[in-house]
């Protein structure tokens, strides 16, 4: 079974992936799409990506959302009805499964497509998109899984665009005795099996995506896209530090009173409002060849 998210988890961090996926390749990704793009958009969770993405788009543009958790895909409607209410957008049923966003650019058509990405692209209507997208999905998953998509999208000259993939630099604020030791913890849990096919990439995922793209004769564009989480958003960097702990003690048992007491310490920190992060994260776009 491959991995999978809560959904206010996916809610808190919304924000700060926001802010932190780079805007000059999203316009890249726009303005090499067609009038009316059709996206495609792996482990799609809440929708947080549609919703910043789309905007920046600024046309009319159907979606697809994709998720092996069906409940994650019905939040991902409510929510992207509550952001278009947010906004006096109208959002309207076309049919029970299909959501019409009425933006000022244009409507936004999304449906949703529970799906297990394990066997990716098997199952995967590729030939009815014009891009793939995905965000915090590509550090999950194995290079073998990378290599699949990257052919895959080559056949039809799709453009590939994956944000937030984790580099593995991470810095909690103020330093703590115990922070190499979490992070050698953290660090093996994100290199452990995700359920995608073998050892998941972690901070090897931006080269491997490259690496895979450019094998196909993609042009592969990279910027950085760090969280940096500040002192006052204290819920955020305490569950940060909560899930550091819980995945580092997952690998290192023999330290489970170590990272007890570093986490005991950071979300003391949290709640006084004296704990800040940074989490290194790059965004990729691939671009296919130009005929």
């Amino acid at each position: 079974m491959a991995e999978s998210f809560d959904g206010d988890w996916l809610a808190l961090r919304e924000p700060h992936d926001a802010a932190a996926r780079d805007q000059g390749l999203a316009a890249l990704l726009a303005a090499a799409l067609p009038a009316r793009p059709r996206v495609l958009d792996l482990g799609a969770g809440t929708g947080s990506l549609l919703r910043w993405l789309a905007p920046l788009i600024g046309r009319a543009q159907a979606w697809t959302l994709v998720d092996a958790d069906g409940l994650l895909l019905r939040r991902a409607f409510a929510e992207t009805e509550d952001f278009a209410d947010a906004f006096d957008w109208p959002a309207t049923y076309a049919t029970r499964k299909t959501l019409l966003v009425h933006a000022p650019g244009g409507a936004w058509r999304v449906e949703g497509l529970v799906a297990d990405l394990r066997d990716a692209p098997r199952g995967l209507p590729l030939e009815q998109v014009d891009a793939v997208v995905n965000t915090a999905l590509c550090d999950l998953v194995s290079a073998d899984w990378v290599a699949r998509i990257a052919a895959a999208c080559a056949a039809r000259r799709l453009p590939f665009y994956a944000a937030l993939n984790v580099t593995g630099r991470e810095r909690f604020t103020p330093p703590h005795r115990g922070d190499a030791l979490v992070a050698r913890g953290f660090t093996r849990d994100q290199n452990r099996d995700k359920g995608f096919g073998g050892i998941a990439l972690g901070a090897r995922a931006p080269a491997a995506i490259a690496a895979a793209f450019a094998a196909q004769g993609y042009t592969v564009h990279r910027a950085p896209s760090d969280w940096r989480i500040p002192r006052q958003d204290a819920e955020m960097v305490a569950q940060l530090a909560s899930g550091h702990a819980r995945a580092a003690m997952g690998q290192l048992r023999r330290e489970r009173s170590r990272i007890l007491d570093w986490a005991m310490d950071r979300r003391a920190q949290a709640g006084l409002m004296q704990l800040a992060a940074r989490i290194g994260h790059a965004d990729l776009l691939c671009l296919p060849p130009k005929e």
